[in-house]
């Protein structure tokens, strides 16, 4: 058995196995990225999480360089989602070794990006992968017109609330801030309207944020929708 098929090839045992290994990398990552963030570790643990990241991402990266190798479009690979997200997983580590070591907890916060490495494995991602695609044109179409929103929105409040509210609203930068709370529903509680105008605009606003959260999900539903349909009619075929 080759090491392609090993590492490109999941219905072998060899390549099952080869998948559970990376699997369990990725979710020790996790938890390793989680504990390093707990306040006064003592130092056997911190030592011994620092070992386990070298460890872990020296493995990453033969990963990363098998799949390179045995890609047979190596320039594909390179430059797909998965190529990317298994670079970034590794090279911050890389770049942090050559920097001012205080600047190394910064570099961490990119070990994150390992998450991602899931969505290989995972049969749902791949629909969600396939639903974007599908639904690629209607999204960035919303996106552009959410952006106009918004930018309306922080012109709009900036006028109505700025003379009461010099403090909150002083300009148009600060204005989009509340534009984004509000349209995404989460709020900003020290900065609110005050004024008539300010208080029936932040209204309107409330009520296009529920298209904002409401309209892609319908989006991506019915893309997931109709991926599903596709897979149980090649299933029948």
């Amino acid at each position: 058995m080759s090491l392609r098929q090993i590492i490109n090839e999941s219905n072998t045992v060899a390549g099952k196995t080869f998948d559970y290994v990376v699997l369990a990398l990725i979710v020790f990552s996790i938890i390793t990225l989680t504990v390093d963030t707990l306040p006064d570790l003592p130092p056997i643990i911190d030592n011994a999480l620092d070992i386990s990241e070298i460890v872990i991402t020296v493995l990453f990266t033969i990963e990363y360089f098998f799949r390179v190798a045995t890609s047979p479009r190596k320039r594909d690979y390179i430059f797909s989602f998965y190529g990317i997200v298994d670079l970034i997983a590794i090279l911050p580590f890389y770049i942090a070794l050559g920097v001012d070591l205080r600047a190394v907890r910064a570099f961490r916060l990119f070990r994150i990006i390992r998450i991602l490495k899931l969505t290989r494995y995972s049969r749902a991602m791949e629909r969600f992968k396939k639903a974007l695609s599908y639904a690629k044109e209607e999204v960035v179409i919303f996106l552009i017109a959410t952006v106009i929103i918004l930018y309306l929105a922080a012109v709009g409040m900036y006028y109505f609330e700025h003379d009461a509210q010099p403090e909150a609203f002083q300009s148009i930068f600060d204005s989009l801030w509340w534009a984004v709370a509000t349209l995404t529903t989460v709020g900003y509680g020290d900065v609110y309207p005050v004024t008539v105008g300010g208080k029936i605009f932040t209204f309107l606003i409330l009520m296009c944020g529920l298209g904002v959260v409401a309209v892609p999900a319908g989006l991506i539903a019915a893309a997931l929708s109709k991926v599903r349909r596709d897979e149980d009619s090649e299933g029948k075929e």
